[in-house]
Formats: C-alpha cells, sequence, structure tokens
C-alpha cells in the first residue's frame, strides 16, 4: 500500500467533502428537528450526484457505475459520513449485491438502480434473528410453480424510499450433527407485490430520519425470476458481496470522528477558565492528542483494507478489524469531545448530542462488535485447529 493518495483521489475527497459541506449541512437541523427529510430536499441530492457523476460510483462502468477502486469508494464514504445519514442516502450507493443479477434482472433492476431510477434496500434482519442470520424465520415455499413467504423482517434501513427490496428468505432446512441448519436465498421483491407491505418501524435515537422499517410477507408469491443467483445460495451471494457494508461502517465512523474532533479542537483553542484556554489543561489537551491519534489508526485500518480487496488479498478479518476498532473509536471520541464541551454538549445549540446519539448504533449495525471479534478470532485460530 502506497502512503499518500493520488492527485485524482485527492479530487474525489476534496468534491465529496464540499458536497457534504453545501448540499447536506444546510439541510440537517430540520431533520433533527422533524425526523423527515423534505422529499424536494431528497430528491435535489439525488440530482445533483448524478449531474456531479457520483450516483452509484460504487459500480463498474460497464453497467454505468463510475468505477472507482475499493479504496477510491472508501474515500467517498469516509467524506460522506461527515454528514447526517438521512441525507447522504440520497447520495446514492445501490447495494452491489445487484452485480449478482442475470438476464432479464438486470434491465428491471441493477441498471434502473445504477441510473438513479429505482432505489433498494437490504432485508435480512428479523425480530427473533439479528446476527444470528440462520435463525431466521420469514420463510419461502413452493406452491404453484411460485414461491409463497411468509414472515416478518425488521431494521430495514432505506425502505421508506426503496422501489424494491434485496431480501434474504429461508427456503428450507438441512438436519446436521449440530441441528437444524437453514438455507437461505435471496429475492428482489418489488413494492406493492401483492402480500408484501412495508410500513413504519421503531423510533430511534441515532440517525433521526434515517428511518427503519418494517416488512411483512402475508401469502406473498415470487416467481423464479425474482431470485438473485441460486435458489439455497444466499449465503454465496452474501458472501461475494456483502463485505463492503461493514467498510462503509468503518469508513463513516471515521468521517464522523474526524467532524466531530473539529468541534473539539477549537472549543479547546477557544474556550477559556481560571484564565487561560482549556487546551492548555493537560486533562483536555492529552484527549486531543488520544482522539487524533485514534481517527487517524481507524483511518488507515479502514483504508488498508479497502487497499487489500483491491488488490485480490484476503481481507474478511482485516475488514472486520477496521468495522470493529472504527465504530469503537467513534463512541470514544463523541464521548471525549462532549466532556470538552461541557453540559453545552448536551445541549442541542451544538450538534455534539447528535454524534454521540448517533455513535451508538454503529457498534450494532452491519455486524455487532461481538460479530467482528468472533470473525477476527476465527480467522487467526482456525489456521492452528483450535
Amino acid at each position: 500500500m502506497h502512503f499518500g493518495l493520488s492527485e485524482e483521489q485527492e479530487m474525489i475527497v476534496d468534491t465529496v467533502r464540499s458536497f457534504v459541506e453545501n448540499e447536506i449541512y444546510p439541510h440537517e437541523d430540520i431533520v433533527e428537528r422533524t425526523g423527515e427529510v423534505p422529499a424536494e430536499v431528497g430528491e435535489a441530492i439525488k440530482q445533483k450526484t448524478i449531474d456531479l457523476g457520483f450516483y452509484a460510483c460504487n459500480f463498474p462502468q460497464e453497467v454505468g457505475g463510475a468505477g472507482l477502486s475499493h479504496l477510491e469508494f472508501a474515500l467517498v464514504e469516509r467524506e460522506l459520513g461527515r454528514g447526517a445519514m438521512a441525507l447522504n442516502h440520497f447520495f446514492g450507493r445501490p447495494q452491489n449485491i445487484l452485480m449478482a443479477c442475470e438476464g432479464e434482472q438486470k434491465e428491471r433492476y441493477l441498471l434502473p438502480a445504477v441510473r438513479g431510477e429505482r432505489m433498494d434496500a437490504l432485508a435480512m434482519t428479523e425480530p427473533g434473528a439479528g446476527s444470528d442470520v440462520r435463525g431466521m424465520k420469514c420463510s419461502a415455499e413452493r406452491k404453484g410453480g411460485d414461491w409463497v413467504v411468509n414472515g416478518t423482517k425488521h431494521f430495514i434501513s432505506g425502505a421508506d424510499h426503496a422501489d424494491f427490496v434485496i431480501c434474504f428468505i429461508a427456503t428450507g432446512e438441512d438436519q446436521t450433527p449440530k441441528g437444524p441448519k437453514k438455507r437461505i436465498t435471496a429475492f428482489l421483491v418489488d413494492r406493492g407485490t401483492p402480500g408484501f407491505t412495508i410500513r413504519q418501524g421503531y423510533k430511534s435515537v441515532s440517525h433521526r430520519g434515517y428511518k427503519n422499517m418494517i416488512l411483512e410477507f402475508d401469502d406473498c408469491r415470487l416467481s423464479d425470476a425474482q431470485v438473485l443467483g441460486e435458489v439455497d445460495g444466499g449465503f454465496a451471494v452474501m458472501n461475494e458481496w456483502l463485505y463492503a457494508t461493514r467498510i462503509t461502517v468503518a469508513t463513516m465512523s471515521v468521517g464522523r470522528a474526524r467532524r466531530c474532533f473539529d468541534y473539539a479542537l477549537n472549543y479547546a483553542a477557544e474556550r477559556e477558565q481560571f484564565g487561560q484556554k482549556i487546551g492548555k489543561f493537560q486533562g483536555v489537551s492529552f484527549q486531543i492528542a488520544d482522539m487524533i491519534t485514534e481517527i487517524d489508526a481507524a483511518d488507515w485500518l479502514t483504508l488498508s483494507s479497502a487497499w487489500r480487496l483491491d488488490q485480490g488479498l484476503p481481507a474478511n478479518r482485516e475488514i472486520a478489524s477496521a468495522k470493529l476498532y472504527a465504530s469503537e473509536m467513534l463512541a470514544r471520541v463523541t464521548d471525549r469531545t462532549l466532556q470538552i464541551f461541557g453540559g453545552m454538549g448536551l445541549m442541542d445549540d451544538f450538534p455534539i448530542e447528535r454524534f454521540w446519539r448517533d455513535a451508538r448504533v454503529e457498534r450494532i449495525w452491519d455486524g455487532t462488535s461481538e460479530i467482528q471479534r468472533h470473525i477476527i478470532s476465527r480467522e487467526l485460530l482456525r489456521p492452528l485447529g483450535a
């Protein structure tokens, strides 16, 4: 890995950061107050992203994307992390799992998603199956040549705006020495399909306006044409394409931490107590030193995992390490920043309390910290027979 960015990569960073500052920041307060993104604001952000040539920049050029490398896309996500999730959602990055589309699926789902004509969402989590994906109860049975789906998904981000959902559903069960093992299949499910309902989810303290939705299936009939990948091959599709979601959490955590750190640094340099700037007190200055060290460490850990993907090197453990460390680093940075601000840090006059609230979910979604530690330790211990 070469340390330092190319001129083109620096331009990507500058362009996206400028976009976030000019097109995202001005709307954050209204989203925070109302919990909603005005429709015209979301559409304007989406159109400006398309005009800028960055919509679906995580997709290859042969399908109409910008063809960015994993490292370059990580830089984009890092800068987007500075802005509110509810707003940067419209800086469209469709699920790259859509690259598994075959035949007419490309015209129906992949290409419209890349062009910004249709928006997607990803659905795995259920009320009784979060980290335990194989514990899902939402199931599909063969009936009359179709798949009949029943069950519920929840915590589905982006489904409020989605035209279709990439949904992982149990399609059978095998008996193994360790007990029953679900077979999983990925389906492409259009909004408005009979028997398929998308409704409001729970109110979260993290990322206001970025809603989680509940999906309900009641004898919903799906055809074979809506199977993404192979029947019972959901895990194969998942393992090939879904690594990117963990890098996204890591990169966005770094971006948000840097924005939060800027507030802490400036406040420490301006706020006076006991006749001097509070940054002169060791109790504050050492926190500043610790924060920037951890942010830089998380940044390089994350970028190096993306670089490994570009080199075709194994990166599962490195991605898990990046997600684990960056998300936990963000929690420490937001907490320290709030402490430096004192009581004012909890007031909504500053966005510090928002950064603090928003940080909490990063250690949960896209694989909890405990799951990441499991992945890391498993990769290290298995070769030794443990």
